[in-house]
């Protein structure tokens, strides 16, 4: 009767805060879905019920302890989520209805250039990372090394990772359509989940992804395939007809990239071997 009760006074703000919390709790978990932010989020969520039923149950000493780590829980939610909260507040930025903008759209020949480039890299077995900027700035994130303002072309992507090139290490970065800087360094993944198969390149590829919205692309040396990471994904083995769509997809189809997006992020991070990838 009491449930009854309750249901029957819920009105229609009640119905939007509920519906408002619920759309807030599913987002952040999305947000940090796959991500160590998550699991201490847990053990922090743990701690707080075991406050509560301290309190209920008359635990004095476990209730003093936790009540004075409650009240600075701000703080800690602050120093461990700083990077999650920054991110969270650049998605939000990004959204169209807040004024965000879109990443400039590219075009067919570059993708070509890029696929064409991949393709001849991977054939030869030379390592390399190509970053494809979209919304979210990257330079914030790596180690910027040389910058370069250059026209992206298939003989430039080349000449930077070849093996006789000081440029050949590190990644390169493509901003607005153009190289911006080559032998750039990316943040390594902190995600215990992922593979401790991976080389350094995926890693690194893996790790920008995880706090941006960037399409990465990885050559490994040791195999010479090709592989996309995305939204802290990872996509092996990928042909080059399957690396054109995708790209096209994601980087000029608006239409369709979020469609795209979940697609790539549902396949599997590992190769069907498991073999050591550099």
């Amino acid at each position: 009767m009491l449930l009854w009760e309750v249901i029957r006074n819920i009105g229609l703000r009640d119905v939007i805060d509920i519906m408002v919390v619920s759309v807030v709790v599913y987002w952040i978990l999305l947000l940090l879905r796959g991500t160590r932010s998550l699991e201490i989020l847990l053990g922090l969520s743990f701690l707080i019920l075991a406050f509560l039923v301290a309190r209920k149950w008359g635990l004095f000493t476990i209730h003093w302890i936790l009540s004075n780590f409650i009240d600075s829980i701000i703080v800690f939610i602050i120093v461990i989520f700083q990077e999650d909260i920054r991110r969270a507040l650049s998605t939000m930025g990004r959204t169209p209805f807040l004024g965000g903008k879109r990443f400039p759209p590219y075009q067919p020949l570059l993708i070509e250039e890029l696929v064409e480039a991949s393709s001849s890299l991977a054939r030869q077995r030379r390592g390399a990372i190509i970053v494809l900027e979209r919304e979210a700035d990257v330079i914030s994130q790596v180690e910027l090394g040389v910058e370069l303002d250059a026209k992206l072309t298939r003989e430039l992507i080349l000449s930077i990772f070849s093996r006789d090139s000081i440029l050949h290490d590190g990644a390169v970065i493509v901003k607005r359509g153009r190289i911006f800087a080559a032998r750039c360094f990316l943040p390594l993944s902190d995600n215990p989940r992922v593979s401790k198969l991976l080389g350094a390149r995926h890693r690194a590829a893996l790790g920008l992804s995880e706090k941006t919205d960037a399409v990465v692309i990885v050559i490994s040396e040791e195999r010479g395939s090709i592989s996309l990471a995305l939204g802290g994904k990872l996509t092996r083995n990928l042909e080059m007809g399957r690396l054109r769509t995708v790209l096209t997809n994601l980087l000029i189809i608006q239409k369709r990239r979020k469609r795209v997006e979940r697609k790539v992020k549902k396949l599997p991070e590992k190769s069907s071997n498991g073999e050591h990838t550099s």
